[in-house]
């Protein structure tokens, strides 16, 4: 899951603005955290924004603790949910997504100090919001087989 959120944070920074509009490094920390749990989650939560950052430089060193606080805050809602829910549904995977970026978002708030920048996540990144919840939908229904 580790390589995965490497990977696929790479392959959407080929896109401009990939990385703000489509949020790809917080993916396999989702599915990660909702079929392995929280320990495998926050392992995925925290090694990959990290070592996205020393191998890449992305994320950026001053952008770093508000992502890691977001990818730990979707490890914790996730395995949270997961263990609270017989079948992962769209509607639950999706509160998931919308719980971790809005305290996220407070958290970021809190670091920056800026509301703007807080909520770039929320003006930019519905994309990837939106893919979050439907290809980590995909993804659990298929590892829960």
């Amino acid at each position: 899951m580790v390589c995965g959120n490497i990977a696929f944070p790479q392959l959407f920074h080929l896109i401009p603005g990939g990385g703000p509009t489509w949020l790809p490094i917080y993916f396999f920390t989702l599915v990660s955290a909702w079929c392995y749990g929280w320990r495998a989650g926050f392992v995925t939560a925290i090694l990959s924004p990290v070592a996205n950052s020393l191998l890449f430089g992305m994320p950026a060193a001053e952008v770093l603790p508000a992502i890691l606080m977001k990818s730990v805050l979707l490890a914790a809602a996730a395995s949270f949910a997961a263990s609270r829910v017989r079948r992962a549904s769209l509607a639950t995977v999706a509160a998931v997504v919308l719980a971790y970026q809005s305290i996220g978002t407070l958290g970021e708030w809190a670091i920056c100090g800026s509301f703007i920048e807080a909520t770039c996540d929320f003006r930019i990144g519905l994309p990837g919001m939106l893919l979050q919840a439907a290809g980590g939908w995909l993804a659990i229904h298929r590892l829960s087989r």
